[in-house]
């Protein structure tokens, strides 16, 4: 069971890599995000912009929530293989 310990580390090294990627990503593209409240036509140009923010943020978020999942997962399974070897070598 032990020797599986290093693929899964690859492999969970690779996800949270992948997920702090596009962490990074989604921080580019909200900083220039406003919160703001267009009740007038007058800045249209600025609500285009406001909209395809946030566009790309809900279509990141998505990948963000799997990514984020699968590390996590991937962490629990690494820390219960690694205390389960340990504790059948205490009992050996």
């Amino acid at each position: 069971m032990m020797s599986s310990i290093p693929v899964l580390i690859v492999v969970w090294a690779v996800f949270t890599g992948v997920f702090l990627a596009l962490l990074a990503y989604n921080g580019t593209i909200t900083r220039y995000e406003e919160n703001q409240l267009f009740l007038e036509d007058i800045n249209a140009n600025e609500k285009a912009m406001q909209t395809s923010i946030l566009q790309k943020v809900a279509r990141m978020r998505p990948y963000i929530r799997a990514s984020a999942a699968l590390s996590g997962l991937l962490t629990i399974a690494i820390v219960g293989i690694y205390t389960w070897d340990a504790w059948q070598r205490i009992h050996m």
